[in-house]
């Protein structure tokens, strides 16, 4: 018998050939079809043969184990990535890389990854690569990551010249007359207006601090102008501008969406108000605003002699209204929660503000600046809320060269250090210092009593923060200090550590102080977890805070 005769009388040749000519009858949009339908599997089995079988350079910091292809772990970390850094860390120690939608992103967590990455040189770890994609749209040009790093600091020290104690004394009393003319105005404090002590109100913690935050901003920092414009008009342009800090304009900064247009179109308007600003001043002058930001860098000129330009004023108040707002605000929104649940903290609050400003009569006398720097419990409050809900989680820098990791961060392994790669990004968390339970007694809790102690971990870190009688370091805008090996970095650390920290303080704790002294609250649920799908850290769903008018004997 021949072998092809054989092989027709075998059964499995029959099913075979069945097979073969049912596929061949199959139409093309049909294999297109399952082509598509595993083509994701096909994927999937790829990445994770690459991650277990190929291998890696002995240099490279761990990889995290991730399913999907270019993904990697961008959804556990965009979910929670204080669980996601919890996690890795447990599993491949304080140094490891992950994959962020395509981007190879090495983590360094703890005080020393927090000094290895906030404390490197700018040739090394540069800001601009990570960034200049989010913040140009939004502030505009020739402003902040969109100069070179030696312009942008130029740049700071410029409104850092601003921030003068003179211009603090001024803000407070601004300040406090901007929350009280808010309070006896909005409808959120309309049972406060109605006078009655005994009915309870209710307002929405963050549209309630973003409105107060923007008001009392362009009252003192932006200007009178800025602060006469504050009509619907303003508003629905800085909505549409604020439509640009998401998540995914961080990672998709020109997808054509009609939110990106809106943000385009918002930027190039706002730029256009503050310059004209400037030029209806330039036209008639007026010394009334010799204590605005505008007045400030219009006096201000670069190292070569040349003074700002218009659309350089008008960027660099774009960039301090949207960071300094967004910023501000959720810190005051996640105080008055906690204020809300904790009414010993609240009233401690108070009290402290009847022995500095009560008078006999129940009444009180208007904030001093000075003042404001000598209420510890209030500034507890604020240094507790800044610990457990930093704005910003995560801090990222472009990888220019190629950087080795020092063995007091990682301890070399069998093959020796770990190097991360030119052209990857790196990445710092603050937060995760500032939690840490090896460091902070039950770290995730809010208890603002721990800055009382003058022997404790939160005096000691402040002190490692601030620098206290240490080195002064000028990074070019302005000897600050350095405060990167701190496990507390509320405002970042470095080169590019916030120039307006003292403005937020004093903004911060004026806002509290006029709240507390009208208000009393209370928090009829549990204080809201993080939500970390906006690029702040916003409370969660619910945040109504419940007040009433105080009665004053």
């Amino acid at each position: 018998m021949s072998y092809s005769a054989l092989n027709s009388s075998n059964p499995l040749h029959d099913v075979w050939s069945g097979y073969i000519a049912q596929a061949q009858q199959v139409p093309n949009s049909r294999w297109l079809i399952l082509a598509l339908i595993n083509a994701p599997v096909f994927a999937i089995v790829l990445n994770v043969l690459w991650q277990k079988l190929i291998p890696r350079r002995a240099s490279d910091p761990p990889l995290v184990f991730h399913w999907l292809p270019i993904v990697g772990s961008a959804i556990a970390y965009g979910n929670d990535p204080v669980a996601f850094f919890t996690s890795c860390q447990e599993q491949y120690g304080d140094v490891f890389t992950f994959i962020l939608l395509g981007r190879k992103v090495t983590v360094a967590l703890g005080a020393k990854g927090n000094n290895f990455i906030l404390g490197g040189k700018s040739t090394a770890f540069n800001a601009e690569g990570a960034y200049q994609h989010l913040t140009t749209p939004v502030f505009g040009k020739d402003v902040v990551y969109d100069v070179p790093n030696e312009i942008f600091m130029q740049q700071k020290k410029f409104v850092k010249f601003g921030l003068t104690t003179d211009n603090f004394r001024a803000y407070v009393g601004m300040i406090e007359e901007e929350v009280e003319q808010y309070m006896d105005k909005d409808p959120a404090f309309r049972t406060y207006q109605d006078n009655d002590i005994n009915e309870w109100g209710t307002f929405d913690a963050i549209r309630t601090m973003a409105e107060i935050t923007i008001l009392t901003a362009s009252r003192t920092l932006q200007g009178r102008e800025v602060r006469s414009s504050l009509d619907k008009s303003f508003s629905d342009l800085y909505n549409d501008l604020d439509g640009g800090f998401t998540p995914l304009n961080f990672m998709f900064p020109n997808l054509p969406l009609e939110s990106y247009r809106k943000r385009d179109r918002a930027q190039k308007k706002m730029s256009e108000f503050y310059v004209n600003i400037i030029k209806n001043r330039r036209a008639n002058p007026d010394n009334d605003h010799h204590y605005d930001m505008i007045a400030s860098l219009a006096e201000q000129t670069y190292r070569g002699g040349g003074p700002l330009k218009d659309h350089e004023i008008a960027h660099i108040m774009i960039a301090l209204l949207m960071a300094g707002q967004h910023t501000s605000s959720a810190t005051l929104a996640w105080i008055m929660l906690h204020l809300a649940d904790r009414k010993d903290i609240a009233d401690a609050v108070y009290q402290e503000q009847v022995e500095r400003y009560g008078n006999p009569d129940g009444s009180f006398r208007p904030m001093l600046y000075e003042d404001l720097r000598n209420l510890p419990v209030l500034d507890s409050v604020i240094r507790e809320t800044l610990r457990v809900h930093p704005p910003i989680h995560s801090i990222m820098r472009q990888v220019r060269e190629d950087v080795p990791v020092p063995a007091t961060l990682a301890a070399p392994s069998e093959n020796g250090t770990y190097v991360i790669p030119k052209d990857t990004f790196v990445l710092a968390s603050p937060l995760i210092a500032q939690v840490d339970p090896r460091i902070w007694k039950e770290g995730s809790q809010w208890e603002p009593t721990r800055w009382g102690d003058e022997d404790g971990i939160a005096a000691q870190a402040l002190k490692a923060y601030t620098d206290e009688g240490g080195e002064k370091i000028d990074y070019g805008f302005g000897a600050v200090s350095k405060g990167t090996e701190s496990p507390y970095q509320p405002f970042g650390a470095g080169k590019h550590r916030c120039i307006g920290e003292q403005f937020a303080y004093l903004q911060i704790g004026a806002i509290i102080g006029t709240l507390i002294r009208r208000i009393e609250l209370k928090l009829p649920t549990p204080v809201p977890q993080h939500n970390y799908h906006t690029m702040i850290m916003m409370p969660k769903d619910p945040k109504t805070v419940h007040y009433r008018r105080r009665k004053f004997d």
